[in-house]
C-alpha cells in the first residue's frame, strides 16, 4: 500500500514554520511513513534551512504529480509570494496572505484527491486578519474552505486526547453557545474519529461546566442537567461508552491514568490547559469533522525566536505521525 501524501503548509513565513519544516524533513522516519509535500515558498525554506544548519536541498515542483518524494530533498509547491527581505518575527499582511494561500492550495489538493491529509505549521491570527481573512484560526478557515458547517478541535498529548465543544469564544459566550445538540454532535465527531483510528469502542468522559459538576444545582444555573446530560443520554442510547457530566479536575486525572480514550471539554481553556501541561512539544491539534484529515502543531508562530534557528520540531513530527495514522489509504 503506498505511503500517504501529506500536504504540509508552511504557515506564517515570519514565524518558525519554515524552520521546523526543514528540521522535521531531515528525520528519516518521515519519508519512511509518508510522502511529504510542502506548500509554501522555496526561497523562504532555503533561508530556514541555512538557519537550522540543514543539509537538505529544496526543489520547487508544480504539484503533487511533479514530486519524487526522495529523502534528502524538500519538495515545495512554490507559491512565490514571500519577498526575500521579509523579516522574521514580525506581523505583516504579506505574511498573513501567504499563510492563507498555502492553506487554500493544500485544501484544493486534498479535496481533488491529489493528497491524503494536511499538516499545518502555525499561523498568526493577527497577520491573517491584517490580510483581510477574518477567521478566528485554522479550524474555522479550513471549515470555510471545505464548505463544512461545523467542526471540532481535538488536541492530543502523550496519554490524553481532548475534543472541544467550543473553542475561540469568551467564557460567557461559550456557555451560552453550549446546547445538547452541539454537545452530542461533538461527542459523535470524537467517537467516529477514534473508531476510524482503530479504537472499536472508545471510552469517552464528558466534562461539566461548573465546579463539582454543579453539585446537584448548588453551583451555576443547572447547565449540567439542561445542556450536557441530554446529549450524554442520547449517545448512550447508541451504545457508546460515554460517562458524565463529570467534574473536570477529576476527569482529567482519570483520563491521565487511562480510564478514558477521550475527554470532551466544554470550552477552550478547560481542554487546552491539561494538554499543554503534559507537553506542548509533543502536542497535536486535529480538526475533526472535515471531509479531509488535518493535523497541526499545538503551538504558535513563536515570533520571539523565529529566525534564530533554535525552534523545536517535535510537535510537527508528532503532527505528521498523526496525519499518517488518520489518512485514508489509497488502494
Amino acid at each position: 500500500m503506498p505511503r500517504p501524501i501529506i500536504a504540509i503548509t508552511m504557515g506564517d513565513p515570519s514565524g518558525i514554520g519554515p524552520e521546523i519544516i526543514m528540521r522535521s524533513l531531515g528525520h528519516a522516519e518521515v519519508y519512511a511513513s509518508c510522502r511529504p509535500l510542502v506548500i509554501g515558498d522555496a526561497g523562504r525554506l532555503r533561508q530556514a534551512g541555512a538557519l537550522v544548519g540543514s543539509a537538505l536541498g529544496v526543489r520547487a515542483v508544480s504539484g503533487p504529480g511533479d514530486a519524487r518524494f526522495e529523502p534528502g530533498t524538500v519538495e515545495v509547491v512554490d507559491l512565490d509570494l514571500v519577498p526575500a527581505d521579509l523579516p522574521f518575527g514580525q506581523v505583516s499582511a504579506i505574511a498573513g496572505e501567504v499563510a492563507y494561500r498555502c492553506i487554500e492550495r493544500a485544501c484544493q489538493y486534498v479535496v481533488a484527491g491529489q493528497a491524503d491529509a494536511i499538516c499545518t505549521a502555525p499561523i498568526s491570527k493577527e497577520a491573517l486578519h491584517a490580510a483581510g481573512h477574518r477567521y478566528p484560526g485554522h479550524t474555522e478557515l479550513l471549515a470555510h474552505l471545505t464548505g463544512t458547517p461545523e467542526v471540532s478541535m481535538m488536541l492530543t498529548a502523550p496519554g490524553l486526547r481532548v475534543i472541544h465543544v467550543t473553542t475561540h469564544l469568551g467564557l460567557l459566550d461559550a456557555i451560552a453557545r453550549i446546547n445538547p445538540g452541539l454537545v452530542e454532535r461533538t461527542i459523535g465527531r470524537g467517537h467516529d474519529t477514534l473508531v476510524t483510528a482503530g479504537i472499536v469502542q472508545p471510552r469517552i468522559g464528558v466534562c461539566a461546566i461548573n465546579p463539582h459538576a454543579g453539585e446537584h444545582g448548588l453551583f451555576g444555573n443547572n447547565e449540567e442537567a439542561e445542556k450536557i446530560a441530554p446529549a450524554i443520554a442520547a449517545c448512550r442510547a447508541k451504545g457508546w461508552a460515554v460517562e458524565g457530566p463529570l467534574p473536570a479536575d477529576t476527569l482529567f486525572f482519570r483520563a491521565g491514568r487511562g480510564d478514558f480514550d477521550l475527554v470532551v471539554a466544554m470550552y477552550h481553556d478547560q481542554g487546552h490547559g491539561p494538554v499543554k501541561v503534559l507537553g506542548i512539544e509533543a502536542g497535536v491539534n486535529i480538526t475533526v469533522g472535515l471531509p479531509v484529515v488535518r493535523t497541526s502543531v499545538d503551538h504558535g508562530t513563536a515570533f520571539d525566536i523565529a529566525g534564530t534557528g533554535v525552534a523545536d520540531e517535535r510537535s510537527l513530527l508528532e503532527a505528521l505521525r498523526q496525519a499518517v495514522a488518520l489518512a485514508p489509504r489509497r488502494p
